[in-house]
């Protein structure tokens, strides 16, 4: 099978994050492989092994996302490749990604591609589904569960708490869900093996467009954490009191009656 996974570099989320301007100071940040990408790389790994083949990990960004690779790698996949955007003039958008990725997919045979249902710094969720519109093939989302067999998969998906089961003939993009697996930590000799894995770089021209194909259609205008937590209040009293207060301070102070 040739297996592909889409994933991104995101910051992480349990570190400390500075915004200066609008913007994330990188410098101070922690950036780590998109934890739902997690899934989608042990996933890939655990088909091939039990199906042959190949995995391939493709990313969007900037040589720093080499990084990241390396440690897809380091994992078990076969190889890397990074679209460089360093050159864009404006911030990618997911419009933008998309379209970068579905100028690789063009001419590659590939029996599926995963990615994770969102990523964790913008909870959107739109490349993989994109991608599987301009591809013109099946999606599946949120899966917790998959089996191939020969040409179609049989699939499980989180629906809102509930289990919903699919099957869907390959090639397919399926994204993936908490619970599919638990993604394997990369052992010293699979870090040493990366190093030697071939990690290909690749830019617009070499996926023959222009920079005005892939324009953002979006623009983030701002981006600024959340206040701090004001400290709780005791409400003192019997039963009657306290339930007169609570409403007192949700409807006046909370607005929220």
């Amino acid at each position: 099978m040739n297996i592909y996974v889409v994933m991104k570099r995101t910051f992480d989320t349990e570190e400390k994050i500075e915004i200066n301007n609008g913007v994330i100071d990188e410098e101070g940040a922690e950036f780590i492989i998109n934890p739902y990408d997690e899934y989608a790389i042990e996933e890939a790994i655990v088909l091939r092994d039990e199906h042959g083949g190949e995995v391939t990990v493709v990313t969007v960004g900037d040589e720093e996302a080499e990084k990241e690779l390396r440690t897809a790698l380091a994992m078990g996949a076969d190889q890397g490749v990074l679209i460089d955007v360093e050159d864009l003039d404006e911030e990618p958008d997911h419009f933008t990604i998309a379209e970068l990725l579905a100028a690789y997919f063009k001419d590659k045979e590939y029996d599926l591609i995963l990615g994770g249902n969102v990523a964790v710094d913008d909870g959107a969720g739109q490349v993989a589904p994109r991608l599987a519109e301009k591809l013109g093939i099946n999606q599946v989302t949120t899966i917790t569960d998959i089996k191939i067999n020969g040409t179609s998969a049989t699939i499980e998906r989180d629906d809102e708490g509930d289990v919903e089961t699919v099957e869907a003939q390959l090639p397919l993009v399926a994204t993936a869900q908490q619970g599919l697996n638990e993604p394997r930590y990369p052992s010293l000799p699979g870090i040493m093996k990366a190093k030697k894995k071939p990690l290909e770089t690749i830019d617009l021209d070499d996926l023959d467009l222009d920079e005005e194909d892939v324009a953002a259609k979006t623009r983030t205008v701002d981006r600024y954490l959340p206040p701090e937590k004001e400290a709780g209040r005791m409400i003192e009293g019997g039963p009657e009191t306290q339930v007169d207060e609570l409403v007192g301070l949700l409807k006046n102070e909370a607005k929220v009656l």
